[in-house]
């Protein structure tokens, strides 16, 4: 799967989950010299203001990288600067309660992208779920995207770096019976994904 198709499928959701989100595809940041792009921005009101920032990882960006640390050094490097960049800032607001961005780094539901999670599980696994934009709180998440061939809408996330490690029972539980998700986990060797088995 090409990140392309990816990006147009998370819009797609967004678009129709979200009443008027503003949405930019390879939305680039500049925080004092410090360049990047992050694949999808999405801003939100509800009512505050939450960004989304998404990295987009499908099979030839796997597949490119030298490994899960070259993943993460860009995943950290768009959470560390994106904000920082004045276009972006954020501010923290008296009385909010929810995370003011979300960070989200997601893997295409292929059995390429399983592979590569799941031989670098304990690395994914160890991005810490809470972030914090300045004063603002935020919120990381490494996840398989899932509901791509259903109803925009119904796309969902399946992370892996929560309470549900990669493999164990209640992140196989998790995974949508039938989906592209399920399916890959079953093409990848048993020894690769755990001592569990997908449903």
């Amino acid at each position: 799967m090409r990140e392309d198709e990816l990006a147009a499928r998370v819009v797609d959701h967004y678009a129709a989950a979200h009443g008027d989100p503003e949405i930019r595809l390879e939305e680039p940041y500049d925080a004092d010299g410090r360049r990047g792009v992050a694949d999808v921005y999405v801003r939100l009101r509800t009512p505050e203001r939450v960004d989304h920032v998404i990295e987009l990882k499908g099979d030839a960006a796997v597949r490119r990288a030298t490994g899960a640390n070259e993943v993460l050094r860009q995943y950290r490097r768009m959470e560390r600067y994106f904000h920082a960049d004045s276009s972006h800032s954020i501010r923290p607001k008296l009385g909010r309660t929810e995370p003011g961005a979300r960070y989200l780094l997601c893997f295409a539901p292929t059995p390429t992208c399983v592979h590569h999670v799941a031989t670098h599980r304990s690395l994914y696994g160890s991005v810490d779920v809470a972030a914090r934009v300045d004063d603002v709180p935020a919120v990381r998440m490494v996840a398989f995207v899932t509901g791509l061939d259903g109803d925009p809408v119904d796309l969902g996330l399946v992370s892996v770096n929560g309470d549900a490690p990669f493999g164990s029972e209640p992140f196989l539980d998790a995974v949508p019976d039938g989906s592209r998700l399920a399916e890959s986990i079953r093409r990848v060797d048993d020894d690769v994904i755990g001592p569990a088995s997908p449903k």
